[in-house]
């Protein structure tokens, strides 16, 4: 399952998930101007599947499912020559996302070390971001989740860029 988004230049509104045929398969919704939340719907558009949004007062994204219940939490962790970050499914276990330094690939591997997920920024210089997002294993986790994951990844660094 490949599926594609980008990031919208002014924070609300909708954005167009699509999938390698640029099909539409699905809707980000960006539910507030500030970017504190966030909700992925499929195809059909009805309620959401997953959503997004910051713990308050902290760099933690927190995953919901459809119910809005918290299923899963992603966090950064920042080392000298990796950008790196974990999400936390509840029920499921803990996944590696792993990236070079200043690199626009990254790698999502579960506890036994599998590549589950792949994505990568493949905006050009002064666009908005833009994602590709691979699910190599098809699993517990939908690639609607993975999406949610992705954009809180792109919070979390925005985040981190205003506060220094």
């Amino acid at each position: 399952m490949i599926l594609c988004f980008r990031e919208k230049a002014f924070n609300g509104g909708r954005i167009e998930i699509v999938n390698e045929h640029e099909e539409p398969v699905g809707v980000i919704g960006l539910l507030s101007v500030f970017r504190t939340s966030m909700a992925v719907f499929g195809r059909d558009g009805d309620g959401p599947l997953f959503g997004g949004k910051f713990r308050m007062l902290s760099h933690k994204w927190a995953v919901t499912d459809a119910t809005g219940e918290e299923c899963g939490m992603l966090k950064c962790q920042w080392l000298s020559l990796f950008e790196r970050y974990e999400y936390d499914r509840c029920g499921v276990g803990g996944f590696k996302i792993k990236a070079s330094l200043f690199s626009r690939k990254y790698e999502i591997r579960n506890d036994k070390g599998e590549l589950v997920v792949s994505f990568q920024k493949v905006n050009r210089w002064l666009e908005s971001p833009a994602f590709r997002l691979t699910v190599h294993r098809r699993w517990i986790i939908d690639g609607y989740e993975w999406v949610a994951v992705v954009m809180g990844i792109n919070e979390i660094q925005k985040r981190m860029d205003r506060t220094g």
